[in-house]
C-alpha cells in the first residue's frame, strides 16, 4: 500500500476511522490486532502502534484490560444551550432549561475564598492575590456528569454583602445577574470564548474520558459599565455535547 507524503500511522488510522464511521466495524468491536494491522496494512509495529494510539486519542476505542482494544459506542451529542444572561428571567440558563423542559439535570456546588491568580486577576481587572470567591460546579444530566464551571467573583464587590454566596442567600442560585442587581450592580454585557483542548486527567474523571479526550471551555465574563464582576471557566466534554446559542436580535 502506498502512502504517499502523509505519515503511514495517519493513513492506517484513517483508513480504520473510515471503516468506524461507516459501521465496518461497529460499537464494541475489537479492533484488529497490531500483527493483523502491521500485516493488512504492510507497516511496521511502531506504524501499527501509533494508529492504535491516535484512535484512542480520539475516543473512538478503548482498551480493555487483558482483552485488548474495542471500538466504542458513538454517543449521540446533546445540546447544552448558551443565551448569554437573562435580565429579566431570574433563573440561569441551566436551570431554566430544566424547568422549561423534560429536565433531569441536578447540580452541585461549593465555594471557598483564595487569592486571585495571574490569570483569574487579568481577567477580572484586580491585581493577583486579591480575594475572590472560586466556586465550583458539577452539573448532571440524569445522573451522569455532563458539564463542570469553575466562578470567581471579586470580594471588592461581593464581600460583606448578602451575596458573597453564590448559591446561598435570599437570590442564591439565581444567577450572576440577578444577584448582582440585588447589591446595585447592574451587569450589562457578558462575553464568551469558545475553545477546545485536551481534557485535564482531573476532569475526565468527573466527566468520563480517556487521556486524550477533547472537551470544549467556555470562558465567560460578566460586566458592569466595563468593570468584569464575574468570570468563569465552563468545560463540556466534546464528543457528548454541543453548545447551542440562542441570540437576541436587536
Amino acid at each position: 500500500m502506498t502512502f504517499g507524503e502523509q505519515p503511514a500511522y495517519l493513513r492506517v488510522a484513517g483508513d480504520l476511522r473510515q471503516k468506524i464511521v461507516d459501521g465496518q466495524l461497529p460499537p464494541h468491536t475489537r479492533l484488529p490486532s497490531q500483527a493483523r494491522i502491521r500485516q493488512e496494512y504492510g507497516v511496521s509495529d511502531t506504524v501499527a502502534l501509533e494508529a492504535r494510539k491516535v484512535l484512542m486519542a480520539e475516543g473512538l476505542v478503548e482498551g480493555r484490560s487483558g482483552s485488548g482494544t474495542y471500538v466504542r459506542e458513538r454517543p449521540v451529542p446533546r445540546r447544552i444551550s448558551r443565551s448569554g444572561y437573562r435580565p429579566t428571567g431570574g433563573a440561569t440558563p441551566f436551570r431554566q432549561e430544566q424547568a422549561d423542559g423534560e429536565g433531569r439535570g441536578t447540580w452541585e456546588s461549593s465555594s471557598e475564598q483564595s487569592d486571585a491568580s495571574v490569570a483569574v486577576a487579568e481577567r477580572l481587572g484586580i491585581e493577583p492575590g486579591e480575594r475572590v470567591m472560586c466556586t465550583r460546579y458539577l452539573y448532571r444530566e440524569g445522573g451522569e456528569a455532563m458539564m463542570l464551571s469553575t466562578s470567581w467573583e471579586p470580594l471588592a464587590v461581593t464581600g460583606r454583602t448578602p451575596v458573597m454566596l453564590p448559591e446561598e442567600g435570599p437570590v442564591g442560585g439565581m444567577g450572576v445577574v440577578e444577584r448582582m442587581r440585588a447589591i446595585d450592580v447592574i451587569v450589562d454585557n457578558v462575553t464568551e470564548e469558545v475553545g477546545a483542548r485536551p481534557g485535564l486527567a482531573e476532569e475526565l474523571l468527573v466527566l468520563g474520558g480517556v487521556p486524550g479526550h477533547v472537551v470544549l471551555v467556555v470562558q465567560r465574563t460578566f460586566y458592569a459599565s466595563g468593570r468584569p464582576v464575574e468570570t468563569a471557566d465552563v468545560v463540556i466534554p466534546a464528543d457528548r455535547y454541543r453548545v447551542a446559542y440562542h441570540l437576541p436580535v436587536k
